[in-house]
């Protein structure tokens, strides 16, 4: 964000403020029904000592009331006209406070409220994937209903043909041989079996073609059936692609209207915990992130759409072209003038996206997974930026073709950087944050995490489409690892028997690690989860995880080996020793309880396992030793 930019005059208006995009204040209030006070009426003063002992009325004579029936009617209208203000104030205070959305529309956030916006975009997020779910299973049904409806018609076709040459069979044969019965004559009695067999084969032609006949009807009618069944379920999906894009329409709205503070306030709703190291790196990352919208809100610049930006020569009033070092426009972004100073402006959907992701930072790196509760670098982004109402392919390839290429002097923040491994093409992706840095899930670093790319090459830019799809700039050889360190020689690929940030088992630097109780720390990805896990449990227990082992350095399992060499393993080879696994209380450490019935049932929606050799039946069972793994 730092390439020299056209300055823009202050005289000049400008439409992208805050000022000039915001609606009128409405004028008035709402009437609620009170008037003037009718006359006639009066407002009785109690008697000091008088409250708690009213006396009752005296009770007029039968006759006496008959002869009033114009009191009973004001009293009667009297009551009617209090009871109907009490509805009318309480309709019109409904009216006001909870305003009717239609089915699947996404409510409206309050726009200074960041915890309601992250987590409206949340849910729409969901939804929106939900309806692409149920899309892709409905094209499925199609498929499957075409495919059998293909099969349907080869077996019609095929009972058809046997018909057919048994048809041409009969109409060559001759009367004898259409009918030999006929043949049977009393003057030739040897004759008669013979004539027999013949019509008895006959016969069962006969019968034989008849069953074609029937075979082909029925194939043929399972055809249209599956032929309907195909088209119904080609309409259920494209219903479904339909609820997916008004979800996406919707949530698209609401970040084209942020505020840029309430965007700071999101990004910063993060609480998982990082190493010490790695969570200067994101704080400062984070603070620059604010320190960017703070300024977008004292200019009072609302930013504008994506497709507002995308002619340079076309922008809204009051904004100018960014221009890179050789003063060529850098599409999709725009520069204002502010304080003396220029200002770049990024679309509003960058903004949502960015603001997205750094709300993630130190969730779990989980594979295959884009969220809640873990991200690989491909479901990062696209959740990001279903975030921000822009849909995005899942995986790296189709990530990579959504976008425009930018070169290295045009990169601008939301940008996404790819990073190729040789021989295997794309493998990891992350939002460009400005200079060298990069925020991503990558399998390095096991969550959510700022870091430094010193190739930045390879990007493309979500907010500014392709014509054309852009050619891969590494052919693809493999599926995406996300980084992943590759396992030494002769080692297992498994994260937890190999090294991991240059330490070896056991002697993990503590600032390296994540506090989860007390004494207790484990890798950040593991600490995340687990405190995930642990919220869930008490909810469900009313006390957090009840933990007595953690990480364990490797003078520590020297020193459990020499006590329990049974049940521990080899000093360096424990999970303990890379900050995964723990031993748990409470109820989790006997097998049978309520307690290892929950952990059974939901451990592993959070990443933990209980190992097999742990297990009731495994060769070493220990019901309170669990595991951070992958997902159930």
């Amino acid at each position: 964000m730092t390439a020299p930019r056209a300055q823009v005059t202050a005289q000049r208006p400008r439409t992208t403020t805050a000022a000039a995009r915001r609606p009128a204040a409405r004028t008035g209030a709402p009437r609620t029904g009170t008037g003037r006070p009718r006359t006639g009426t009066a407002t009785r003063t109690p008697r000091p000592g008088a409250a708690g002992r009213r006396k009752p009325p005296a009770r007029r004579p039968a006759a006496r009331r008959r002869r009033t029936p114009g009191a009973l009617r004001r009293w009667r209208d009297r009551l009617g006209v209090l009871v109907g203000a009490t509805l009318t104030v309480l309709l019109v205070l409904g009216a006001l406070t909870q305003p009717p959305t239609e089915a699947g529309q996404v409510p409206a956030a309050p726009r200074d409220d960041a915890q309601a916006t992250a987590t409206t975009l949340a849910e729409a997020t969901a939804r929106y994937r939900d309806a692409l779910a149920d899309a892709a299973s409905s094209a499925a049904r199609a498929q499957q209903s075409r495919d059998a409806g293909v099969a349907a018609d080869a077996q019609a076709a095929t009972a058809r043909a046997a018909v057919g040459d048994a048809a041409t069979a009969v109409y060559k044969a001759n009367a004898g041989q259409r009918w030999p019965v006929g043949r049977l004559s009393v003057d030739a009695p040897d004759a008669t079996t013979d004539v027999l067999h013949a019509q008895g084969l006959v016969e069962h032609l006969t019968g034989d073609r008849d069953a074609e006949v029937a075979r082909a009807a029925r194939a043929a009618v399972h055809a249209a059936q599956f032929t309907d069944d195909a088209a119904a379920a080609e309409d259920a999906a494209a219903a479904a692609r339909a609820r997916a894009a008004d979800v996406l329409t919707e949530v698209h709205d609401l970040v084209v209207t942020l505020d840029p503070g309430v965007s700071a306030r999101w990004a910063a709703l993060s609480t998982t915990p990082a190493s010490a190291d790695q969570q200067e790196r994101n704080a400062v990352a984070l603070a620059g992130w604010q320190s960017y919208l703070d300024r977008l809100v004292a200019a009072d610049v609302d930013p504008p759409a994506a497709a507002e930006l995308t002619d340079a020569d076309d922008l809204p009033l009051g904004l100018a072209p960014l221009r890179d070092g050789s003063g060529a426009p850098v599409p999709g972004v725009a520069t204002a003038y502010a304080d003396g100073q220029t200002l770049t402006v990024l679309p509003a959907e960058t903004i949502a996206a960015v603001s997205a992701a750094f709300a993630q930072l130190g969730r779990p790196y989980q594979a295959g997974q884009s969220g809640p509760d873990g991200y690989d670098c491909a479901g990062l982004t696209v959740t990001t930026w279903t975030q921000a109402g822009l849909a995005l392919a899942g995986d790296l390839t189709g990530q990579w073709a959504q976008g425009t290429p930018v070169p290295s002097g045009q990169l601008q923040v939301g940008d996404l950087v790819f990073s190729t491994r040789p021989g295997s093409g794309l493998d990891d992706v992350g939002l460009y944050l400005g200079g060298t840095s990069v925020l991503s899930a990558s399998a390095d670093r096991w969550q959510v995490a700022v870091h430094e790319v010193t190739d930045l090459s390879r990007a493309v830019r979500v907010t500014v489409p392709a014509a054309t799809p852009t050619p891969l700039p590494v052919p693809a050889a493999g599926p995406a690892t996300c980084s992943a360190p590759p396992p030494a020689p002769g080692t297992a690929a498994s994260p937890a028997e190999a090294a991991w940030g240059g330490w070896s088992n056991g002697q993990i630097p503590a600032d390296q690690l994540c506090g989860i109780a007390p004494g207790h720390r484990l890798r950040c990805d593991a600490a995340a989860a687990y405190g995930a896990m642990s919220a869930a449990y008490q909810a469900s227990f009313g006390t957090p995880l009840c933990i007595t082992d953690s990480y364990r350095s490797l003078a520590a399992q020297v020193d459990a080996h020499a006590r329990k060499p049974r049940i521990t393993a080899v000093p360096g080879t424990s999970n303990h020793g890379w900050g995964l696994a723990v031993d748990l209380c409470g109820g989790i450490n006997v097998f049978g309880t309520a307690q290892t019935a929950w952990m059974q049932l939901n451990a592993g929606h959070f990443g933990w396992v209980h190992p097999d050799w742990a297990r009731a039946r495994g060769q070493n069972p220990e019901p309170w030793h669990w595991e951070y793994g992958s997902l159930a």
